[in-house]
Formats: structure tokens, C-alpha cells, sequence
């Protein structure tokens, strides 16, 4: 017993001058005085939601989407019709032309283009039809990377139509010319293969050998070679792709000078990657005929309605106007379609999986911008199968930012409150958008996004809509000191 009070003893004593070195060490950093306490409470407001037509979206993408289908939400039929160009290694080179192996004076033996399908909407087996055109190679009709599209640009404008198509194919998502065994090899992806004519393969060879710095990098190849290609469906509706990639495959054989007698097949392979133009253009229509539910708001891609959020930032700071807020939650809760059960899987709208919560009048910059989310004015999260729903966590920082901009903005307009309100009328609006964010993990194993973009997939979700006899809750917890 002895020995235990002398240890706490000898405890206490370490403690005291553990204390005390701290406090010579560091002053109060981080640690509140003794004379203050802090105090916390917790308050929930109303806030409303509204649907907002969204037809204009930027239409630059990692992706691309090809087919017609009827949206079963409006009866209308969605067409997508898209463009790429393709990305050449710098400073390409092909064997010197006197070790070309060619039949019927051609460089090449073949070309062809394979889109690759990330995932499909409806039918599989559905026979659709396409077309393949060039695009310009002239100044005024160019693609050019500087070129701001969206999902309503007319790509046409961008087409050479002098000699008509390249080439037509009829396919369906699953390639049935593949055998079963190849097409559940693990190695596999879907494709749509389109063999183009031998000209053009042709053409692209000749290029390299009349300028080879044409092949320098992709800015000169698709002003000199080939700007590139546009691809839309003329028959068939039912089906949808998602391309995962687009690739330009041209094959020859050469000679190997060390070994006269021998031949060898090459491939020179051209993709539609990020560091070029690729962009999807969408055809809907009957968008106003799903907006002004009184139970529900929506979310619909890829072109189509977000949901407008007000929040309450006047009533959060009334009688709090000393206090912090340490945390502000919102939950949105998804509606079931009422068929859903019944629907075809093949048919079913996807449900938007992930969110952007961003203030409106940043809304068009952040796209422009290619921005991300910096958990100040804008924010991410993803759906939640168990709970059917979104939650935003902690928007404090937002609503801080709202409050603060608007008390700065009274102080050098001169205005009273209800006439700078009126001139900033969505100072304190937010709007949901579906994403698509990208992340990358660094050596110390934190993940941070690379990119947030529009969901052009075709999805549709319902939330539940915040109105004044039954809005939307969100919880605020405010935390402040005070004297002892």
C-alpha cells in the first residue's frame, strides 16, 4: 500500500512538472485559459429546394457516348453523337519507305477503329448503325483545343463533308463474330470494330514520309494528318454506349535490313486520350414536363435538371451573431421510382452516385475551371444505398463564407441588407450537380481529386423536395467561450 501512494505521488509530482515546462515552453497556444469555458448548442432550420433546368454542360470528357434510346421519364427520344481526335507519341517515327512491304502500291495493309465499351444502356443484342465522317482539316472548321463545347454543341460544324462517310457499320453492343470462350476471357473489353479504307491508312503513311515533323506531337499531327473523326448513329434506337476508349489501329509490314529474308507485321496505334479533344453531343427534349413536383426535386443526366438548394444563412446567425459554427449537416433522401421493381435492368436509370455541392453563382467556373472541391465552396459525396440518400457532413465553412462575403459586401457598398440581397441574389444559393470525380493517391498513401466532371452517364434520381410546410432540415452546431 505504501508503495502504491508513493508511485501516484511520485505521478502527480511528473505531472505538475510536465505542466509547468509547457506552459514556459509554449504559453497557452492551443490551449484555453482557465477562466474561460466553451460552450456548445445545436439548432436546426428550414431549407428549401427547387429543380433547375441544366441543358448546358460542358461536353469535354474522358469518355464518349454513341447510340439512341427513348428516355422512359419523358417518352422522348436521347441521341449522342460524338467527335475525337487522336494523340500521337512525339516525334513518331515509321521504318525508312524502302523497308515498307506493300500490296496494290498501299503502305499499309489495313485501318481500323476500335471503340471499346466501358458499359452499355439497353439492349445488347439491339442492331444499330453508324457512320463515320472526317473532320476538317481546314482553319475555319478545325477543332481546336481552345474550342469551349458543350453537350448542345453542334459538332457537325466541324466536319468535312466533301466525299461523304468514311464508313458505315451495323453492330450491336456484344460482338457476336467473337467466340463465347474469347468474350469471357478476362483480357477482353467490348468493342465496335469499324475498318476504314485503305486510302486512309494510306494517306496517314504518305504524310509521315513527305514531313515526318508532322508526327512531332499531337498539335501538329491533327493540323497536318489527321484531325480526327465524328461518329453518329443513323439507324436503330434502343442502345447507348459508354466508350471507355477510341483507338485508330493502322497496320504494315516492313523488311528488317539485318535479315533481308524476313517480314515483320507492325501495329502503329493512335488513341483518343485526355490530351486530346474528345466531346459528346446530346439530343433531348420534354425536360419542363418533369420540373415543378411538389414532392420531389431531380437529378438527371447527362444534360438535364439539378437541384437548387437556399440556405438559411440569415436565420442560422440570428441571435448567433458572436458564435463559430463548428458544423452544419444536411441530409437529401432519395425517392423510389414507384415501377422501379418492375423495370428492366437494360432500361433502368441509373441513380447519380455522386455529388457536387457547389454555390450557384460559382457553378459555370468550376466546370470552366476544371476545378475540384475545396470543402470551402464547394463539396463532394457519394450516395448511400443503405440509407438512400446524400449527406453533406460539415458545409460550416460554406455557410461561414456566405456570411462573411455579405457582411463585407454591406461594408463597401453602402447598402442595407435588403438592397444587397436583391443585387446578389444567389449569395446564398447552392446547386447539386452529378459527378464524376477522379482521385489519385499519393507515396504517403493520401488521396486527393484530380478531376470533377459533369455525369454524362444516363441517370435520373428524385430527392425528397424542401418546401415551407415541409422543408429540408439541416443541424448546426455553434460553439463560443465564454468567462468564467
Amino acid at each position: 500500500m505504501k508503495h502504491s501512494s508513493t508511485a501516484w505521488a511520485a505521478l502527480v509530482l511528473a505531472t505538475a512538472f510536465a505542466l509547468t515546462g509547457c506552459d514556459e515552453g509554449t504559453g497557452t497556444l492551443g490551449i484555453y485559459p482557465q477562466q474561460d469555458a466553451l460552450n456548445t448548442s445545436t439548432s436546426t432550420f428550414d431549407v428549401l429546394s427547387f429543380d433547375m433546368l441544366n441543358a448546358v454542360v460542358p461536353a469535354g470528357s474522358t469518355t464518349s457516348f454513341l447510340g439512341k434510346v427513348i428516355d422512359p421519364e419523358t417518352d422522348q427520344a436521347i441521341t449522342a453523337t460524338f467527335a475525337a481526335q487522336f494523340h500521337t507519341f512525339e516525334n513518331y517515327t515509321f521504318p525508312n519507305r524502302e523497308y515498307i512491304i506493300g500490296d496494290d502500291g498501299f503502305l499499309c495493309d489495313s485501318v481500323e477503329l476500335r471503340l471499346f465499351i466501358k458499359n452499355t444502356f439497353g439492349d445488347k443484342s439491339n442492331p444499330m448503325k453508324l457512320e463515320v465522317w472526317p473532320l476538317s482539316r481546314d482553319e475555319g472548321k478545325l477543332l481546336k483545343e481552345s474550342e469551349s463545347l458543350f453537350t448542345n454543341t453542334d459538332l457537325w460544324q466541324f466536319v468535312d463533308e466533301t466525299d461523304g462517310p468514311l464508313a458505315t457499320k451495323v453492330f450491336t453492343a456484344t460482338d457476336y463474330a467473337v467466340s463465347d470462350a474469347q468474350r469471357a476471357s478476362r483480357t477482353y473489353t467490348d468493342n465496335v470494330r469499324i475498318v476504314l479504307p485503305k486510302e486512309t491508312g494510306q494517306d496517314i503513311m504518305e504524310a509521315y514520309y513527305s514531313n515526318p515533323a508532322h508526327f512531332r506531337d499531337s498539335y501538329t499531327f491533327i493540323r497536318n494528318v489527321c484531325p480526327g473523326f465524328l461518329f453518329r448513329t443513323v439507324s436503330g434506337t434502343g442502345t447507348m454506349l459508354n466508350l471507355e476508349v477510341c483507338t485508330m489501329n493502322l497496320s504494315f509490314r516492313y523488311k528488317n535490313p539485318a535479315y533481308p529474308d524476313s517480314t515483320i507485321s507492325a501495329l502503329c496505334r493512335f488513341a483518343a486520350t485526355p490530351e486530346v479533344m474528345q466531346c459528346t453531343q446530346f439530343e433531348s427534349s420534354n425536360l419542363e414536363g418533369l420540373i415543378g413536383n411538389e414532392q420531389y426535386t431531380m437529378l438527371k443526366t447527362p444534360a438535364g435538371i439539378c437541384t437548387e438548394l437556399v440556405l438559411p444563412v440569415n436565420d442560422i446567425y440570428k441571435g448567433h451573431e458572436n458564435d463559430s459554427i463548428t458544423r452544419a449537416s444536411i441530409t437529401l433522401t432519395r425517392i423510389n421510382n414507384q415501377d422501379e421493381d418492375a423495370q428492366d435492368d437494360a432500361y433502368a436509370l441509373g441513380i447519380s452516385q455522386q455529388l457536387l455541392l457547389v454555390r450557384k453563382q460559382n457553378m459555370d467556373t468550376f466546370f470552366a475551371k476544371h476545378q475540384v472541391s475545396d470543402s470551402r465552396q464547394s463539396y463532394t459525396t457519394n450516395f448511400i444505398p443503405t440509407y438512400n440518400s446524400y449527406t453533406f457532413a460539415n458545409i460550416a465553412q460554406l455557410i461561414t463564407y456566405c456570411q462573411q462575403e455579405k457582411k463585407a459586401g454591406l461594408r463597401s457598398s453602402g447598402m442595407t441588407e435588403e438592397q444587397w440581397e436583391a443585387a446578389h441574389p444567389d449569395w446564398n444559393r447552392v446547386v447539386l450537380v452529378p459527378v464524376t470525380i477522379a482521385s489519385a493517391t499519393d507515396a504517403n498513401g493520401n488521396t486527393s481529386q484530380v478531376s470533377v466532371n459533369q455525369d454524362l452517364s444516363l441517370c435520373s434520381t428524385k430527392l425528397v423536395r424542401g418546401t415551407k410546410a415541409t422543408p429540408i432540415k439541416m443541424q448546426v452546431i455553434y460553439s463560443n467561450l465564454t468567462s468564467k
